[in-house]
C-alpha cells in the first residue's frame, strides 16, 4: 500500500544528501505558524485524532507522486521559463483542459453541496499527486486523456489487494483491480462515485471533467466541511489512506492557493519520484500480467550455498554435505499469501436493523446495520461492505450519495449513514454488499410515506359571516403539526360539506371560485407552506342563508370543521315618536 511507503529517492548517496537538506529547507519555510493572510498554513496543522479513519480508498491506497513543490512562492502570472519537465515556476502552470475541468467541479458542488467549501485547489493538489495533472495535461479537447492512465495492478505484492470488481471494463484487467484516470480511481469505487463532468452522457474515470467532478463528491461525501481542517484531513485520507499522502497533498494544496496560471495542454511539469521507488515513473497503460512501471521485479532468491572444501592434508578431513532435505528437481512451491479478512467471508447477516419507514423529506430514525460472518459464523471485521439504495426512488444517504461504503468493526458490524428521504413515496431496497468479495448481498426493504399531519388548527378567531350574495371579509388559514412540530409541505383538501355527518359537496351556501369564476365547493392539491400554514382562497355567498360547514383534512389524518353563517343584515327598529305635551 502507499501508506506502507515514505519518499525514497535511489540516486545514491549524494543525492540524498542533498535531498535531505532540500526536504529540511522546505520544513522550515513552511513551518507551522501563520502566513501572509492570516491564516495557519493548512499544510502544517497538526490532523485531528480521528483523521485517519476512512470507509475505504478512493484509489486502493495506490502508488503516488511524492515530489514536494518549489521552496520559492509560485508565480500566479505566466512566465517564460523551462517548458515540460522544468522546475520553477511552472510547477505553478496547470493545463488549460485540467484546470477548467477543477475549476467546473468547484462550481458544481458550490451548487450541490455548499456546506462543503470545496476549493478547486484541491482538486488541483490530489491531480498533481495522483497523475502529474494528467501527465503533463495529455488530454483531448473534450478532456479525455490521450492514452489511458492506470496504475499498478492491486496483487497483493506491495501494495493493497483488491481482486477485481469489474470483469476489465475500466481497467482492462479481470484478475485485479487497477486505479484508472487522471484522479486514479478504482474500479469499485467508480462504479458509484462515477459522474459525467462534461455532459457527454458517460461516466469515464480516464476523462477530467468526469473524474476531477467525481474527486469533488467523493471528498464532500459524509457532509463533510472542508473549510475545518479535522474534516479535511479526514476526506483526504479518504482517499489514499496515508500521512505521507496527507502532508504532501496539504503542501501542493497551499502552493496552489499562493497563485497558479494556465498552460497548454500537454506541456504541463511531470513528476520524477513515486511512493513505490519508481523513479521517473508514473502511471500510464499496461497489459494485464506484466510488470506495472514503477514496480520492481521480484529479486531471485537466495543463491545455493557452496560446498565446504576438503580440509588440507593433514589438516583433519573433510565435512560431509548434510543430504538435501527435498529430493532433488522438485520444484520449489510458490509463496501462499495469507488470506485476508475479505477473503474469509461466507456470508451477511442483519444486525438488529429495525423496519426502515419515513415521511418524505425526513430522515430515518432508523440505520441499517449488516454483520460480516465466516461459514462458521464467526464475526469478520476490518472488512468493507458497500451499501447502495436501488429503485425508483430520490432517497439518499446522509451527504446526498446513494452508495457509502463503511469497514466493520470489531464486532463485525458496519452502520449505514442514516438515511435521508426525498419527496418520491413508496418502496425501495438498499442492498449491502462485500467490496471486492463475490458472496451473496443482504438486501433491506424501506418505505417512505406522503407527508402527514396529525393536527389541524386556525391560526385565528374572527367569526367568519357573510350576507347573503356576498364575500366572507376573513380568509380561511390553518396550521398543519404532527406531533406536535411543523407539518410542512402536507397535501390538503377543503370541502364545503352538506352536515357534519355528510361529507359530499354541498349544492348551496358558500363557495370557491375556479380560476375562470366558475363556483367550486372542493379544493383539492392543496399543500401547506414550510411553516406548516394553509390560506385557503376567498370565501363567497349564494342568496342561500344559514349555517354551513367548511372541512379541511390532511394526509396522516387530521380534520378541521370551520363553521361558516350566512345572514341578512340586522336593521334597527325606528325609535317611537315622542309623545305631544299636554
Amino acid at each position: 500500500m502507499a501508506a506502507q511507503f515514505g519518499r525514497r529517492l535511489r540516486k545514491g548517496a549524494a543525492t540524498t544528501a542533498v535531498a535531505a537538506v532540500a526536504v529540511a529547507a522546505l520544513s522550515a519555510s513552511q513551518a507551522p505558524g501563520v502566513n501572509d493572510h492570516g491564516r495557519q498554513t493548512a499544510a502544517d496543522a497538526t490532523p485531528s485524532p480521528e483523521a485517519s479513519a476512512s470507509d475505504g480508498s478512493a484509489t486502493g491506497n495506490s502508488p503516488y507522486y511524492t515530489d514536494l513543490p518549489p521552496l520559492k512562492s509560485p508565480n500566479p502570472s505566466p512566465s517564460t521559463g523551462p517548458g515540460p519537465g522544468g522546475t520553477g515556476t511552472t510547477e505553478a502552470g496547470i493545463p488549460a483542459t485540467v484546470l477548467d475541468a477543477y475549476k467546473k467541479a468547484e462550481t458544481a458542488l458550490r451548487e450541490a453541496k455548499p456546506g462543503c467549501h470545496l476549493p478547486w485547489q484541491l482538486l488541483a493538489a490530489i491531480g498533481r499527486v495522483e497523475s502529474g495533472q494528467a501527465r503533463g495535461g495529455k488530454v483531448r479537447a473534450d478532456g479525455t486523456t490521450i492514452k489511458p492512465i492506470l496504475g499498478p495492478q492491486l496483487d497483493g505484492n506491495g501494495f493493497a489487494l483488491i481482486k477485481d470488481t469489474d470483469d476489465g471494463a475500466y481497467d482492462g484487467n479481470s484478475s485485479y483491480d487497477q486505479a484508472v484516470g487522471p484522479m486514479q480511481f478504482i474500479p469499485s469505487t467508480w462504479a458509484w462515485a462515477g459522474r459525467d463532468g462534461n455532459g457527454d452522457g458517460k461516466e469515464d474515470p480516464n476523462n477530467i471533467y468526469d473524474a476531477a467532478l467525481a474527486a469533488g463528491h467523493y471528498l464532500c461525501r459524509n457532509n463533510w466541511d472542508l473549510s475545518d481542517q479535522g474534516q479535511l484531513d479526514r476526506a483526504i485520507l479518504s482517499y489514499n489512506n496515508s500521512r505521507d499522502y496527507l502532508n504532501l497533498v496539504m503542501r501542493w494544496l497551499e502552493y496552489y492557493r499562493k497563485g497558479t496560471h494556465e498552460v497548454p495542454d500537454g506541456t504541463g511539469t511531470l513528476p520524477d519520484n513515486r511512493s513505490d521507488d519508481g523513479v521517473g515513473a508514473s502511471p500510464t497503460p499496461t497489459t494485464p500480467g506484466t510488470t506495472a512501471p514503477g514496480r520492481s521485479t521480484p529479486k531471485p532468491g537466495p543463491k545455493p550455498e557452496k560446498p565446504e572444501k576438503p580440509g588440507k592434508p593433514g589438516g583433519g578431513g573433510t565435512t560431509t554435505p548434510k543430504p538435501p532435505t527435498t529430493p532433488p528437481g522438485t520444484p520449489t512451491p510458490p509463496p501462499t499469501t495469507p488470506p485476508t479478512p475479505t477473503d474469509t467471508v461466507d456470508h451477511l447477516e442483519d444486525a438488529g436493523t429495525a423496519k426502515l419507514t419515513a415521511m418524505a423529506g425526513d430522515a430515518f430514525s432508523r440505520r441499517i446495520s449488516t454483520r460480516a460472518e465466516t461459514e462458521a459464523g464467526k464475526v469478520v471485521a476490518k472488512v468493507r461492505v458497500r451499501f447502495t439504495i436501488m429503485g425508483d426512488t430520490d432517497t439518499t444517504f446522509t451527504g446526498g450519495e446513494s452508495v457509502a461504503t463503511v469497514a466493520t468493526n470489531s464486532s463485525g458490524v458496519a452502520v449505514a449513514p442514516a438515511l435521508q428521504a426525498g419527496e418520491k413515496t413508496g418502496a425501495f431496497t438498499v442492498r449491502a454488499t462485500v467490496v471486492g468479495r463475490a458472496v451473496p448481498g443482504l438486501d433491506y426493504k424501506a418505505t417512505v410515506t406522503e407527508r402527514a399531519a396529525d393536527a389541524l388548527a386556525r391560526t385565528g378567531d374572527a367569526a367568519l359571516t357573510c350576507a347573503p350574495g356576498g364575500e366572507f371579509a376573513n380568509q380561511v388559514e390553518v396550521k398543519a403539526t404532527y406531533q406536535g412540530a411543523v407539518a410542512d409541505g402536507v397535501a390538503a383538501t377543503a370541502t364545503l360539506v352538506k352536515s357534519a355527518d355528510d361529507p359530499t359537496a354541498d349544492d348551496k351556501g358558500p363557495y370557491f371560485k375556479d380560476a375562470d369564476g366558475k363556483t367550486v365547493r372542493t379544493l383539492t392539491g392543496l399543500k401547506t407552506d414550510a411553516k406548516g400554514l394553509l390560506k385557503l382562497p376567498e370565501l363567497y355567498a349564494d342568496d342561500t342563508t344559514g349555517t354551513f360547514l367548511l372541512r379541511i383534512t390532511t394526509a396522516g389524518g387530521a380534520t378541521l370543521t370551520v363553521e361558516l353563517t350566512v345572514a341578512a343584515a340586522e336593521t334597527s327598529s325606528p325609535s317611537p315618536s315622542a309623545s305631544p305635551s299636554a
